[in-house]
């Protein structure tokens, strides 16, 4: 699977469908294609829940021209917020807003978007899911659904012990 093209979504589940229209018709990845944009998290593998958003790793090479970018082109949708913070010891950007009924969340670092962990776990959620049943899939869900975060729900399925974040990334 090719997830650094959101084509793959076209033909994928309704919700998958719904995304690639809503990130096309806003022409989100040509917007941040400076930034080597990369659509993470749950819509992508089709494990989203209700309130799931639309992950977007991006990396930048100057973070104000980022921040300026991100302002010009996404500050006019409901509910813009733009926080800068430290995470993994890297300068991090952090952007949130609703877009066409979708929660969007584009996350920039100066590291490349296919190393940033958002990436890299769903890489291994992905190859765990595919090498499991679709009652491992549905158990995922649930557990989402009842509140769990990505991570710690295939660490509860998977028995990893230690930090479900780590420890998925070493599985």
């Amino acid at each position: 699977m090719n997830f650094q093209s959101i084509n793959y979504l076209k033909n994928g589940s309704q919700l998958q469908k719904e995304a690639h229209k809503v990130l096309t018709d806003n022409k989100v990845m040509d917007k941040l294609s400076n930034f080597q944009p990369i659509l993470a998290g749950t819509i992508p593998i089709d494990i989203a829940i209700n309130d799931s958003d639309l992950d977007i790793v991006c990396s930048f090479e100057d973070k104000q021209v980022f921040k300026d970018d991100i302002q010009k082109d996404f500050s006019n949708y409901p509910q813009f917020s733009m926080m800068e913070k430290i995470f993994q010891d890297e300068p991090t950007v952090i952007v949130r807003f609703m877009m066409d009924n979708f929660p969007v969340e584009i996350f920039g670092q100066s590291k490349p978007s296919n190393q940033q962990i958002a990436f890299q776990h769903m890489l291994i959620e992905h190859e765990i899911l595919n090498a499991r049943s679709e009652d491992f899939k549905k158990e995922i869900i649930s557990l989402k659904e009842s509140g769990m975060k990505t991570e710690p729900a295939f660490a509860e399925l998977l028995n990893l012990k230690g930090d479900p974040y780590q420890s998925l990334l070493e599985y």
